[in-house]
């Protein structure tokens, strides 16, 4: 096989539509666009989410609430979870390798549902106050990644 000799896959490389070059080509006369109207017109470039007049779907739906553009979406873990766990250490990236945690989003944080009895290691985004305090609790540290930073994983 030489550079040369290589050709795209037959079927896969299609012309491009010439249009507005005649009756004979099947895309003459008004070349697609139709009789008449604003988008048969020269210069035409549709407006996002215009409708032709009709009022836009967008305006239609009522707006209630408000959202936050800087909101933080965490990865939580309970830690009864925790204590079905082997080991006595656990990292987010730890978490993540063994599929315990699907995706990071912004972070990884702990919440205090259900109890642990044996001392743990655990280093993650956030604690809830009541996880941090069943860690410690049964022995174990609970140890925050970049306090204050604001930094992804």
């Amino acid at each position: 096989m030489k550079l040369s000799t290589l050709r795209p896959a037959p079927g896969s490389r299609r012309k491009r539509k010439r249009r507005g070059r005649g009756p004979g080509s099947g895309l003459g006369v008004t070349a697609g666009r139709g009789q008449k109207g604003q988008r048969s017109r020269s210069g035409y470039s549709g407006k996002r989410g215009f409708e032709g007049g009709q009022m836009p779907l967008v305006r239609k739906v009522p707006k209630r609430g408000f959202t936050n553009p800087n909101r933080k979406e965490y990865a939580v873990l309970n830690v009864s979870r925790l204590e079905e766990l082997s080991g006595d250490e656990f990292t987010p990236s730890g978490l993540l390798d063994s599929g315990v945690v699907s995706r990071l989003r912004d972070g990884l944080k702990i919440l205090g549902k259900g109890e642990i009895s044996r001392p743990v290691t655990v280093t993650a985004h956030k604690f809830s106050a009541s996880a941090r305090e069943k860690i410690e609790r049964a022995g174990g540290k609970a140890v925050l990644i970049g306090a204050g930073s604001g930094s992804k994983p």
